[in-house]
């Protein structure tokens, strides 16, 4: 039972940093960033794949604005504060 717990924190500690991430990403999108700086490549190599997923399935651009790193960290957060939560809680009783 510890053993799951724990793989569950890890979990959400990962989902955490990845939140970070995607924000650090939209965040550079803003200022045109260098498309050969490495940070620049790394951050678009580590957030590329789940926007494509996203505007896969939903149309994320309006106007000009990409709403894809929104849906993502709101994806993110539900799955921290419902999914996991509610696995501990139901671990728990």
């Amino acid at each position: 039972m510890a053993l799951f717990y724990n793989l569950l924190s890890f979990i959400s500690m990962i989902l955490s940093l990845y939140m970070w991430i995607v924000i650090a990403s939209a965040v550079v999108t803003w200022v045109n960033p260098d498309p050969g700086n490495p940070i620049v490549r790394a951050l678009r190599g580590l957030t590329e794949p789940a926007y494509r997923q996203i505007r896969r399935v939903i149309p994320t651009n309006f106007g000009g604005l990409d709403i894809a790193p929104m849906l993502l960290i709101l994806a993110i957060l539900f799955l921290q504060q419902v999914v996991i939560r509610s696995i501990v809680g139901w671990m728990s009783s």
